[in-house]
């Protein structure tokens, strides 16, 4: 028995130090310990806390349960008394809803705080592309400001149009006053006569 007792205790020791030298080494991963509570995928759990949170806020549950408590009082008062399992005060019935809420609402916590993260994933997402149009917005006023400038530079038809009116008047008046532009009827040339 001694003799078991101190194979143990070697092994154990040996068991450490291997331990040890592994936790020495970064290039290999860790031994995963046994874990004494259930693992469980978050994920997995969070969807289905969303799933009874959302059928709790139908009107189906509230029929369902309308149903099972009237169902449950009429049993309980109208049965014969052997037949009843949670006679007058129904005790039974009060523990199983306040069971039923204890567990709701934390399901219910859950489902929200996931719609809380969704949201703000959303909200951040929305916030990225407002600044970026906000962005290609300013780049595009910039944009169209500098070729407003470029244009004020430039000749427009409207402001040769104008100016080519304003030349056409000057040489009627210089015409009339030299008399180069003779009426209809008179035709003659500008050239003098040789």
């Amino acid at each position: 028995m001694a003799e078991r007792a101190q194979e143990r205790d070697r092994e154990r020791e040996r068991e450490r130090d291997r331990e040890r030298t592994l936790r020495i080494r970064l290039d290999q991963p860790r031994i995963r310990r046994a874990r004494l509570l259930p693992e469980y995928d978050p994920e997995a759990f969070g969807r289905m806390s969303e799933r009874i949170a959302r059928f709790l806020g139908t009107g189906r549950f509230i029929v369902w349960m309308t149903v099972f408590i009237v169902t449950w009082l009429a049993w309980n008062i109208l049965a014969p008394d052997a037949l009843r399992w949670d006679p007058y005060p129904f005790i039974f019935l009060t523990l199983m809803l306040s069971l039923q809420a204890s567990y709701a609402a934390p399901l219910i916590l859950l489902a929200q705080n996931r719609q809380d993260d969704r949201d703000r994933v959303n909200l951040e997402q929305d916030r990225k592309q407002n600044e970026r149009s906000i962005a290609d917005t300013e780049y595009l006023t910039r944009e169209i400001a500098a070729l407003r400038m470029g244009l004020g530079e430039v000749a427009t038809r409207d402001w040769i149009r104008s100016e080519l009116q304003d030349l056409v008047k000057e040489l009627e008046e210089l015409g009339r006053e030299r008399d180069l532009f003779p009426p209809d009827g008179e035709r003659r040339s500008d050239v003098p006569d040789r």
